[in-house]
């Protein structure tokens, strides 16, 4: 008799996954669909509405992506009026960025992002769950030969550079 309990379990384990996959795909088009918002530039937002005025080189830091994918997302989220982009007086090499009023009221009618839902109730495990949980992802990540691959924590599907509407 062929013992297929560890067939099962990774086939319980991939639908999970699979899951997980789909629900921040969900959240990511009904973002778009009904905000006209990507997951990152409702980070950058978000990130502007804490933390006031800030450069692009701190915005990009804040928000864990790189300088030239802020710069692009900036670009758009001023053509819908929702940012400033203007140039330091101090130093013009630097790019200030700053929220509007529209930014504001967009930012009143969004749902919360994936991954503060996550963080909240993940937050409110015990210390040892989230480590057991954290080092089963981690045990995943290298299954799946993915260490090398860099990403930040933020739950969205699709590139977060040049096709960011």
């Amino acid at each position: 008799m062929v013992d297929n309990t560890g067939d099962e379990r990774s086939r319980v384990f991939l639908i999970a996954l699979r899951k997980i996959i789909q629900a921040i795909d969900q959240h990511s088009t009904s973002l778009q669909k009904k905000f006209g918002l990507t997951g990152p530039q409702l980070i950058i937002l978000q990130s502007l509405l804490t933390h006031g005025q800030l450069s692009v080189t701190q915005l990009s830091k804040n928000v864990s992506l790189s300088q030239a994918t802020v710069t692009d997302i900036t670009k758009r989220l001023e053509k819908k009026e929702y940012i400033t982009r203007e140039r330091s007086l101090d130093d013009k090499r630097k790019t200030n960025v700053a929220l509007m009023e529209k930014g504001r009221a967009i930012l009143k009618e969004v749902p919360p992002l994936l991954q503060e839902q996550f963080t909240e109730r993940f937050s409110r495990l015990e210390v040892w769950e989230q480590l057991m949980i954290e080092s089963s992802f981690e045990r995943v990540v290298s299954m799946m030969s993915a260490e090398k691959i860099d990403a930040s924590p933020m739950m969205i599907i699709g590139s977060v550079g040049s096709k960011d509407p």
